[in-house]
C-alpha cells in the first residue's frame, strides 16, 4: 500500500499544483474522482460503468447532473488498462495510462483512445546486458514474469545476451496470478542443482503482485547472489530483516527524471486533518502513528497535529517520487495542457446548470492529446506520442539493507542509450554494496577463462560459455583470454614455449666485417682472378696445338664454370635476404655440375685417346665418331645433369624450409 498510495499523493499534488497556476487553465480548476479498480475482471467492469454512469451500473445512461470526467487515468498493469480500455473505446473516452511502457497498448491498434505517458524502455535490455559486459558475467539466469511484456523483454534481453556473448543459465516464467506461496515454493523454486553456480540472476517485474518472488528467495535463504532487475521491484520494506537480507546489493535500474520541487514537502504536510475524505491516509496514518483525528474516537490518542510521514523510516514510506508517481504527474499535467490548448481554440462553450461547470464531450479531447507536447515543472519534455518518445536514460541504484529497518537505494551511475556506445554506461565501482558475504567484484561464469597459450574448445551439447582450454598446438599462439583460434606464427618468427606471442628468429650469417668473412671474400676472389687469368691465356692462345689438344671448347667450359664456383661463395657472405637464399643452393649447384661434368668428359676423352693408339683396333675407327658426338652429346648430357641439379636444389630447398620451421636460426 505505501507505494502504491504514493501515486495518490502525486496525483493531488499535481491537481493542486494546476490549479494554483494562473498560466494553465485560468480561472478553472480541476476537479477528481478516485476508483479503486481490484485484481477482478467483473470488479473492473462494474466500477467502470460505475464512472461512466455517476451512480449505477447502466451503460449508455449517465445520472450526472453537473459534472462529468473528461478523462481517466489508470494503471499500473497492462490487463487492467486493457479490460477498462475496451469499454471506454466504446465512447471514444481518453484513457491516460501512468504505468511503464507498454507497445502492445498502442501498436496492437485495438485502443487509439489510449495513451501512455511513460517514456520508452526498449533499452532497459541492453543497458542491463551492458552492465553484464562491465563486470564480465558471462553466465546469467532470468526471472521474468509471464506476461505479454516479459516475454517482450524476454526476446529483447536474450537478443543482446546472444550478440554480446552472454549465455542464458535458466530462464524461469512467474505467472502474474495471484497464488499461494506453498504453490509458488513448490512450482517456482528458484535456484536447483544445474543452476547453483549462477551468481547473477536478473528479475525482471511489471507489477506488484510477485512478491511471493520475494518470500522465496527469502525463505531459502538466496545470500551471495547478485541480483539485477528494474524500477518496478520492491523488497518487502515492512520488516527488520538481519543484514543477511537476501537482496542486500542488488543493482536496481530506474527511469532517469530530474527532481519535482515541492513534492516532498508536500507529502510531510499530508495528513488525515488535511484531507478528512481521505479514507485510505486514515488507515495508514493509523496503522503506522496508533493515533485518531476524530474526536469521537475515545479509545485512541489524539494524533500530534505536526506528525508528518516524513517521520516513518524509508522502509515505511518514502518520500522520494517513484518512477510511477513520476508518471502519475506528468499524466495530471498531459491531460491539463490538452484541456488548456482546448480552450484556447474554442470561442465558448455551453454551460450547465449554474454556469459555472463547463460541459463538453470527452471524444473532443483527442486531438490536443495526439499532438500535447510540454515541459514539466523539473524541466523534462513530456509527449503523449509513441512515435516521438525517446529511448529513457536509467539510473543504476544499490539496494542497502542495514539492520533495524535502514534500508537505501543509492545511485552509482546511469545508462544513456542515445550516446556513443562506449559512453553509454558511467558507473562508479568503488561504492557498490555487493550481496553478503562477497567482497570484491563478484564473478559469474560457466568456465574458466582460457589463458593466452590456449585456445576454448566448445563442450558438446552445452551453451557457448561452456568451453575447455586446449592448447594451442606447434607453432602457434594465443595472445589474449577467451580466444577461439589459435594464430600461427609468420615464417621469420617462431613461438615461445607459453606459446603467448611470437618471437623474431635470429639470423646467423658470415658477414664481411668478420674476419673469416674477409678471409674467404678473399680467397673466392684471389682464385676468381687466378681462373680468369688462366682462361684468359687460353683465349689468347686458343690457335696453338698446345690449346687444341687440350680439348679448347671443355677447357674454356671448365674454366668459366670454376670461375662461377668461386663467386658463387659471396652469396654465402652478408646478411641474407630472399633472392640470396635462393641463389645460393641453385647456382653454386648448376655451376659445379657443370665443372664436375666438364673434368669428367675430359677424363673419357683422354682415355679414348690411349685406347685407340693400338693398330687395328676399332677404337680408332670410331673415334672420329666420338669426337662428333663428344661435340654434339656432352653439351647435351651438361644441360640434362644442370636441370636436374635445379630440381634437386629446389627438393633442398624445400627440405631447408621444414628444417627451419623446427630451428629458430637461420644461415
Amino acid at each position: 500500500m505505501p507505494n502504491s498510495y504514493q501515486n495518490v499523493l502525486a496525483f493531488i499534488f499535481a491537481i493542486e499544483e494546476i490549479n494554483k497556476n494562473p498560466q494553465i487553465l485560468a480561472n478553472i480548476s480541476l476537479g477528481y474522482e478516485f476508483h479503486n479498480f481490484l485484481y477482478s475482471h467483473w470488479r473492473m467492469l462494474e466500477n467502470s460503468l460505475s464512472m461512466l454512469t455517476g451512480q449505477n451500473e447502466i451503460p449508455n445512461y449517465s445520472c450526472r447532473r453537473e459534472s462529468k470526467p473528461v478523462a481517466v487515468l489508470t494503471g499500473t498493469l497492462w490487463p487492467t488498462s486493457a479490460q477498462i480500455g475496451t469499454l471506454l473505446e466504446l465512447y471514444k473516452f481518453p484513457q491516460v495510462t501512468f504505468g511503464s511502457f507498454d507497445p502492445m497498448l498502442r501498436y496492437s491498434g485495438q485502443f487509439p483512445s489510449v495513451y501512455q505517458v511513460a517514456p520508452k524502455d526498449t533499452s532497459l535490455a541492453l543497458a542491463m546486458v551492458s552492465l553484464m559486459l562491465h563486470f564480465s558475467w558471462t553466465w546469467v539466469g532470468l526471472v521474468i514474469m509471464e506476461s505479454q511484456k516479459g516475454l517482450q523483454f524476454l526476446s529483447d534481453v536474450t537478443g543482446e545476451m546472444d550478440r554480446n556473448k552472454v549465455c542464458v543459465a535458466f530462464v524461469k516464467m512467474v505467472s502474474t496470478l495471484l497464488v499461494s506461496y506453498a504453490a509458488f515454493a513448490k512450482e517456482h523454486i528458484i535456484l536447483t542443482k544445474e543452476t547453483s553456480q549462477v551468481n547473477v540472476i536478473i528479475i525482471y517485474y511489471d507489477t506488484d503482485i510477485l512478491n511471493d518472488v520475494n518470500y522465496s528467495i527469502e525463505q531459502y535463504l538466496l545470500t551471495g547472489k547478485v541480483w539485477v532487475t528494474n524500477s518496478q521491484w520492491h523488497a518487502d520494506m515492512t520488516g527488520k530483516n538481519f543484514i543477511l537480507n537476501s537482496f542486500h546489493g542488488t543493482l536496481i535500474f530506474s527511469n532517469h527524471h530530474e527532481k519535482i520541487f515541492g513534492f516532498k514537502t508536500f507529502v510531510q504536510e499530508a495528513n488525515p486533518s488535511k484531507y478528512p475524505d481521505d479514507f485510505y491516509l486514515t488507515v495508514f496514518w493509523f496503522n503506522n502513528f496508533h493515533c485518531s483525528f476524530s474526536d469521537s474516537d475515545c479509545s485512541l490518542k489524539d494524533c500530534t497535529p505536526n506528525a508528518s510521514l516524513a517521520w516513518l523510516p524509508v522502509s515505511h514510506f518514502d518520500t522520494a517520487m517513484t518512477d510511477r508517481s513520476h508518471n502519475v504527474h506528468n499524466a495530471v499535467y498531459a491531460v491539463a495542457h490538452a484541456l488548456h490548448e482546448m480552450l484556447l481554440q474554442q470561442a465558448q462553450w455551453p454551460p450547465l446548470g449554474n454556469k459555472e461547470v463547463m460541459v463538453f464531450a470527452p471524444w473532443q479531447l483527442h486531438p490536443f492529446l495526439k499532438n500535447i507536447q510540454f515541459t514539466n515543472p523539473a524541466g523534462d519534455q513530456v509527449n503523449l506520442d509513441d512515435r516521438r518518445k525517446l529511448d529513457v536514460e536509467y539510473n543504476i541504484l544499490n539496494f542497502w539493507n542495514f539492520p533495524e529497518g535502514l534500508r537505501f537505494k543509492v545511485k552509482l551511475g546511469t545508462f544513456t542509450p542515445h550516446v556513443p556506445h562506449d559512453q553509454q554506461l558511467s558507473l562508479s565501482d568503488d561504492i557498490i554494496e555487493w550481496a553478503t558475504g562477497i567482497m570484491e567484484t563478484p564473478r559469474s561464469i560457466c568456465s574458466e577463462s582460457c589463458y593466452p597459450g590456449f585456445r576454448k574448445s566448445p563442450q558438446e551439447g552445452k551453451l557457448a560459455c561452456c568451453f575447455d582450454c586446449t592448447p594451442c598446438p606447434e607453432n602457434e599462439i594465443t595472445n589474449d583470454t577467451d580466444m577461439e583460434q589459435c594464430m600461427k606464427c609468420p615464417d621469420d618468427q617462431y613461438a615461445t614455449i607459453q606459446q603467448n606471442h611470437c618471437l623474431q628468429k635470429s639470423d646467423t650469417y658470415l658477414a664481411y666485417e668478420d674476419p673469416m668473412g674477409k678471409a674467404m671474400a678473399n680467397t673466392a676472389l684471389s682464385l676468381t682472378i687466378l681462373t680468369a687469368a688462366v682462361l684468359g691465356v687460353f683465349v689468347k692462345h686458343r690457335d696453338t696445338p698446345t690449346v687444341k689438344a687440350n680439348n679448347r671448347a671443355l677447357s674454356y667450359t671448365l674454366l668459366i664454370s670454376l670461375t662461377f664456383c668461386f663467386l658463387c661463395s659471396l652469396l654465402f657472405i652478408g646478411r641474407p635476404n630472399t633472392a640470396t637464399c635462393i641463389l645460393q643452393q641453385t647456382i653454386f649447384g648448376v655451376v659445379f655440375t657443370v665443372a664436375v661434368s666438364t673434368v669428367l668428359a675430359k677424363t673419357v676423352t683422354v682415355v679414348l685417346a690411349f685406347k685407340v693408339t693400338a693398330p687395328g683396333r676399332r677404337m680408332r675407327q670410331l673415334l672420329g665418331y666420338v669426337a662428333g658426338w663428344r661435340v654434339i652429346s656432352v653439351p647435351g648430357f651438361l644441360w640434362s645433369v644442370s636441370i636436374t641439379s635445379v630440381a634437386s636444389c629446389g627438393d633442398m630447398r624445400r627440405d631447408e624450409s621444414r628444417a627451419e620451421d623446427d630451428f629458430p636460426a637461420t644461415t
